[in-house]
C-alpha cells in the first residue's frame, strides 16, 4: 500500500499494524513521530517515505479532491523538499511545483453522520478528513452516532455526503495521544 496520513501512526495501533506486517511500501506524511517499525523499516531501506510539510500535504489533497493536478508553493523552496521539483519565479519569488493526491480508498473519522453521509466533525478532525474523503474515489467514514436525514443542522456540516460512500457506527472508538506530556507541579 501507499498510505497518506498526517502522521505514521504508532506502534500496533492503526497504520502501525500495518507496518507491521509489512503491507505498506510507502508514506506520505508530514510527521514521522513515535513508530519505532517505522523507523526501522526506514533505515533499513525497506520502507519509502515521501516527507511533505504539513499545510503542503492538506493542500495536495485539497487540490487533488477539487481535480487541480498541480499547484505552485513557496514552502520548501531551498530545500530537499524541492529536489526534482520544477520551480517558477512569481512577481519576484521562487516557487516549487506540488503534484496534487488522491487515493483509491480515504478512511475518515467524524464525530456524527447522517444516513445520506453528511459528515460533522470535531475539533482537530477538520483538519485532515475533509480533504482526504473529497480525494478519495470512495471514502469510508467511520462515526460514533449515526442520525436521521434531517437531523443535522445544514450549518453544521463539515462535509456534504456525496463525498462519502460508506459510513461505519464505532460508537466508543479508542482515541490514543501519541505521546503524552504533563507540566510537573512546582513545589
Amino acid at each position: 500500500l501507499t498510505c497518506i496520513s498526517n502522521n505514521a501512526g504508532v506502534d500496533d495501533f492503526g497504520l502501525g499494524k500495518l507496518l507491521t506486517t509489512r503491507q505498506i511500501k510507502k508514506m506520505i506524511s508530514s510527521y514521522v513521530g513515535e513508530n519505532k517499525e517505522f523507523e526501522r523499516q526506514y533505515l533499513s531501506g525497506e520502507l519509502e517515505v515521501e516527507l511533505t510539510p504539513q499545510g503542503t500535504l492538506a493542500e495536495k489533497l485539497r487540490a487533488g479532491g477539487a481535480g487541480i493536478p498541480a499547484f505552485f508553493t513557496q514552502t520548501g523552496v531551498g530545500t530537499l523538499i524541492a529536489e526534482g521539483k520544477e520551480e517558477r519565479e512569481f512577481n519576484g519569488k521562487t516557487y516549487i511545483m506540488e503534484e496534487s493526491l488522491t487515493a483509491d480508498i480515504s478512511l475518515v473519522k467524524a464525530y456524527k453522520a447522517d444516513k445520506a453521509g453528511n459528515l460533522v466533525f470535531r475539533k482537530t478532525a477538520q483538519n485532515f478528513n475533509p480533504v482526504c474523503a473529497m480525494a478519495g474515489k470512495i471514502t469510508v467514514a467511520e462515526v460514533e452516532q449515526i442520525v436521521e436525514i434531517g437531523e443535522l443542522d445544514p450549518d453544521a456540516i463539515h462535509l456534504p455526503g456525496i463525498y462519502v460512500n460508506r459510513i461505519v457506527l464505532n460508537a466508543t472508538p479508542e482515541k490514543r495521544i501519541e505521546q503524552m506530556t504533563l507540566k510537573t507541579a512546582e513545589g
